[in-house]
């Protein structure tokens, strides 16, 4: 086992490509809201990059985009980490119960929009090592306000870069997504799911990382889209206290199940970071 690994350069340099990209696509949309006055009462937001050490060794980049136009919270982090996971976590953790070693890098994102026709949106992508590697991530819509036509674009786009590299990969993805993204306090589903993997280990490296940046440019291609479909769509209290509603549950699901928060914040790893994807505001009320 080697950490940080040979290609870990190479690796974490596709990653911050990829958060400029994002980044740059939704500060475009930003700009193009201009022309619309339903966002007249708000000043289009510029990404600031806040770097962060790791306590053990490497850090991150913490993109943020606050009290935007369209985008009221949105915020896209690359980190690249490595050192040992404390004995009690490194149990829970493939390959680290023999040595507690780790390296991890990754994108993830969570996006906020201030219009509720606007849908939420997660993603991420990532490669761990310890004395087993693998790859994880997906992406997954959170529309406040549904929309047949937004759900098909969404599940076709990552269909498509699914079937790009296996056939069975949608299928089994979709399902794992539906499965993980689903409040069992509430017994109701996060939103209108997308694809999830984990532990993916095909024993083909390049393939495996081929596919996992596919996720990511997916990603990059389909939003945006949605986004504009949807931003001209005025709103009234009605649907906004419909997004507040949505944003409490988003809220549960990161605190009491997500995998990236528990495992970001049982390594050490930057608080601000790990907590990027709750919401600034939101909502419990009945």
């Amino acid at each position: 086992m080697t950490i940080p690994p040979p290609y870990a350069e190479n690796l974490h340099t596709w990653y911050l490509d990829l958060q400029n990209r994002i980044c740059q696509s939704l500060e475009a949309i930003e700009q193009e809201s201009l022309a619309l006055d339903i966002y007249n009462a708000w000043e289009p937001q510029q990404f600031e990059k806040r770097p962060w050490d790791f306590a053990q060794s490497g850090g991150g980049r913490m993109d943020i985009l606050q009290k935007g136009r369209v985008f009221e919270k949105a915020g896209v982090n690359v980190s690249c980490v490595w050192g040992e996971f404390a004995k009690e976590f490194a149990a829970q953790i493939p390959g680290a119960s023999e040595d507690p070693r780790f390296w991890a890098c990754g994108i993830s994102l969570v996006i906020h929009p201030r219009n509720p026709y606007v849908p939420i949106v997660h993603m991420n992508t990532r490669h761990i090592i310890t004395t087993k590697s693998w790859f994880g991530g997906g992406a997954d819509l959170t529309p406040c306000i549904p929309f047949e036509e937004d759900t098909q674009t969404f599940h076709q786009a990552f269909k498509e870069c699914c079937d790009g590299h296996d056939s069975s990969y949608y299928d089994k993805f979709k399902t794992w997504c539906d499965d993980y993204f689903y409040l069992s306090h509430r017994k109701e589903a996060r939103g209108i799911g997308g694809i999830f993997y984990d532990y993916h280990n095909t024993n083909n490296f390049e393939a495996d990382r081929a596919f996992n940046n596919s996720v990511g440019q997916t990603f990059l291609e389909t939003y945006p889209l949605i986004v504009r479909r949807r931003m001209a769509q005025a709103w009234g209290d009605a649907e906004l206290q419909t997004l507040q509603h949505k944003r409490g549950r988003y809220v549960e699901f990161n605190l009491i199940h997500d995998r990236g928060t528990k495992f970001g914040l049982q390594t050490g790893g930057n608080t601000e970071a790990i907590l990027m994807s709750l919401p600034p505001t939101a909502s419990w009320a009945a």
